[in-house]
């Protein structure tokens, strides 16, 4: 962890600081675009929140400059509501100390409740801000905070109308290198699992889903009984682990495995046939990026309805389906379908791998790089006037 007031020198280029803590979906993007920033020799620090899912996923990169940031999510409760304010006052002034000390040439945020005190000291001080929203419904964080940015990263097709002095890209959420394709056989092998048996998986997000584990369970005989091995990440303090063994229609064993956490997403959506899943922005750039269908069932409580709108987006590029929560009833039957359907999967796999085709962090870095330097934006990301927005 880098303490207040210490943090590294050298000769970089340029200095960020990156807001992206309090969910997976918004850190894993942000230690992505880090590491692209560090390999082209910047300095940068990751502002992230006090939260377990904060820790346990930024233990796998010790290479990586840490801070934790006062935050608190937002919520009308009274109680909640007054910790919210509270907490982002203490963030205002512990990032006005930081950035004084630090120096940025520019403040990138992935939105959410770690944002706001270092957007704020940064525009204070004349630093260039920038934020990334990933969900096709623009989140509250972003919203707000966009008036204070210089450049503002959206998903294609996607508009934020009434904001100006903005220059507004459009393009995809970074994902971390090692989340990438790779041959289904040697997934299987190094996540152990049975090479000749279908595989679902099922991801609940960073924050896990009970509604999917409860699923899971309530479903995991009648899947073995098919062949199919399933593999639930129930998201930390959530479900019982471990490794269940059932038989399949001809008394072969088959095993099923249920973990917390996973920091081996790339093996783990290589290896699978099917995956079921939340809709939130990261989980689908992953699924995108190793090309393996889905069945998406939106988590109806979210913010705006943003799942909703990300799972229809990726139903109409042809990546996979969506089923509605209330309708888990009848998801079964929709797996079964899919899962033996070879024909759909392949042409769900060929649709992803057109989806996967933009590199997000390359065209990032260099926009990113303009905007620390203060050279004027280029062309190399599609642009949208801020002002005209409809």
């Amino acid at each position: 962890m880098l303490e207040l007031g210490a943090f590294a020198g050298g000769d970089a280029m340029s200095r960020f600081i990156i807001a992206c803590g309090g969910t997976g979906g918004h850190l894993s993007p942000g230690i992505a675009l880090a590491e692209a920033l560090l390999a082209r020799g910047h300095t940068v620090t990751l502002f992230i929140s006090h939260k377990k899912v904060d820790t346990r996923l930024v233990e796998k990169y010790p290479h990586l400059s840490t801070v934790r940031v006062p935050s608190a999510p937002f919520g009308w409760r009274p109680d909640v509501h007054l910790r919210f304010h509270w907490k982002q006052a203490q963030g205002l002034l512990f990032s006005r100390r930081f950035v004084r000390t630090f120096r940025p040439d520019a403040i990138i945020g992935f939105g959410g409740f770690t944002n706001a005190g270092v957007v704020l000291a940064g525009r204070l001080r004349g630093i260039p801000v920038a934020l990334h929203e990933a969900n096709r419904v623009p989140g509250l964080a972003i919203r707000v905070l966009s008036r204070f940015a210089t450049r503002l990263y959206l998903p294609p097709g996607v508009r934020l109308p009434g904001i100006r002095g903005v220059l507004v890209r459009h393009t995809g959420l970074p994902v971390r290198a090692e989340i990438t394709r790779r041959p289904r056989d040697e997934a299987r092998a190094r996540l152990g699992l049975d090479p000749a048996q279908k595989l679902l998986v099922l991801l609940g997000g960073s924050q896990g889903s009970g509604n999917l584990n409860h699923w899971a369970e309530q479903n995991l005989t009648a899947l073995a009984h098919e062949g199919i091995q399933v593999y639930c990440v129930t998201g930390l303090g959530k479900g019982r682990e471990g490794v269940r063994e059932l038989h399949d229609k001809s008394g072969q064993i088959v095993r099923s495995s249920f973990v917390a956490f996973s920091d081996r997403v790339g093996e783990l959506l290589s290896a699978a046939d099917l995956v079921l899943s939340r809709a939130g922005a990261g989980t689908l750039a992953e699924l995108v990026r190793c090309e393996t269908p889905a069945i998406l069932i939106p988590y109806p409580h979210a913010a705006d309805n943003h799942q909703q709108a990300n799972a229809i987006y990726f139903e109409q590029q042809g990546g996979g389906l969506v089923v509605a929560d209330h309708a888990l009833a009848g998801l079964r039957q929709e797996v079964l379908d899919v899962v033996f359907n070879d024909w759909l999967l392949n042409k769900f796999r060929t649709n992803l791998h057109r989806m996967a085709r933009e590199n997000s962090i390359e065209h990032l870095v260099h926009d990113l790089e303009e905007l620390a330097a203060g050279t004027p934006p280029s062309g190399h990301l599609r642009t949208t006037p801020a002002a005209s927005a409809p």
